[in-house]
């Protein structure tokens, strides 16, 4: 939220040389177009923190700009770099300045700071925002690709165990319960620990934790899960089972105490053991599996889980499970429709 109002004010206050209030519908839509082709003083290269600390004091970070061009990670595994002219706006970039702004006009009114909305003004959206028939298409991993990254993941735990059996349970906790991985991470507002793994009056096992909107969850645990669970705690030395309030935390540093803060070190986790995957899988042969696994991140493993339960379980179970806020969102998971709809069309001849 602050990124967007921010890009509005320096906007308004730089390039258009108006304060909010003077804001109308055709300002609004010029400032679109700005978003979408930015000088290139506007645009950075590298995502930098908005502010440092300098002697002390909290300073703006001269090298912060509110444009980032960036590029994908095959691209960048490859070799190239970002640079001004590789800048794009995405369809969600540019829903999210809808929203957002919106969001911030309405508080405005609210405020009597305004009089009117002019987000709410722009009528003809569709120049800017396409529109989708049909279902959104989930981002996901193959069967062949899931089965080839569990596999390298348990072949390194079983090389180094004192290091990747924590790899091999993040991989089984990611897709296994769907978590995000924001809900691995300790945060201020939530440090997973063993204890989140509980039994209740029906012996059944359930992990509990705290997703997004601060939202708490309890999310069954199957019992492939379980045995997941109970060799991750041998190779720490525990007990094969948590203990009612047990605080050790369910993914410590591999240096020093305490569990890991923040998702950059476990996404880094996780993309070492998709690296390793990806030299399998070519030294194998499925070159175009690779390929394909070398544009995944983190957040593929969750989608993947959904997916592949939300064929064998009730729906209204697998969205209580993976946090959504309603079915419909589940609903985009559900990709049998789209096979059947391929294979019919798989033998339609051009030539008659």
């Amino acid at each position: 939220y602050r990124r967007e109002v921010e890009r509005l004010l320096q906007w308004s206050w730089l390039i258009a040389k108006k304060s909010l209030p003077a804001l109308k519908r055709d300002d609004i839509e010029a400032y679109i177009e700005f978003c979408m082709a930015p000088p290139k003083a506007w645009i950075g290269l590298k995502r930098v923190p908005r502010f440092i600390k300098k002697e002390g004091q909290r300073i703006a970070n001269p090298a912060w700009r509110p444009f980032i061009a960036v590029i994908s990670k095959k691209a960048h595994r490859d070799g190239d770099l970002p640079n001004a002219k590789s800048y794009t706006l995405s369809q969600s970039a540019l829903q999210a300045i809808f929203a957002i702004l919106s969001s911030f006009f309405n508080y405005l009114e609210q405020e009597e700071y305004t009089f009117g909305n002019p987000i709410a003004q722009i009528r003809q959206k569709s120049k800017f925002l396409r529109k989708h028939h049909g279902k959104k298409a989930i981002r996901r991993l193959s069967e062949l690709q899931w089965a080839y990254i569990i596999e390298t993941a348990e072949l390194m735990a079983n090389e180094n165990p004192a290091l990747h059996e924590r790899t091999l349970f993040i991989m089984n906790a990611l897709f296994a319960m769907y978590l995000r991985i924001s809900e691995l991470a300790a945060s201020e507002r939530w440090i997973p620990q063993m204890g989140h793994f509980y039994k209740d009056m029906d012996s059944n096992w359930w992990f509990k934790t705290v997703g997004k909107g601060n939202k708490e969850r309890d999310i069954s645990v199957s019992n492939a899960m379980l045995e997941a669970l109970k060799r991750y705690r041998i190779s720490l030395g525990l007990s094969s089972l948590p203990s009612p309030g047990e605080a050790v935390p369910l993914i410590p540093k591999a240096l020093g105490k305490g569990p890991i803060e923040g998702t950059r070190h476990i996404r880094k986790i996780v993309q070492y053991c998709f690296d390793k995957t990806v030299e399998r899988l070519k030294s194998d042969g499925f070159n175009d599996d690779a390929e394909m696994l070398m544009a995944a991140t983190v957040h593929w493993l969750r989608h993947t889980g959904i997916s592949e339960d939300v064929k064998i379980r009730p729906r209204e179970h697998v969205r209580d499970d993976a946090g959504h806020s309603s079915s419909a969102i589940t609903d985009q998971y559900i990709d049998i429709e789209l096979r059947a709809r391929h294979a019919s069309a798989k033998k339609k001849p051009i030539k008659l």
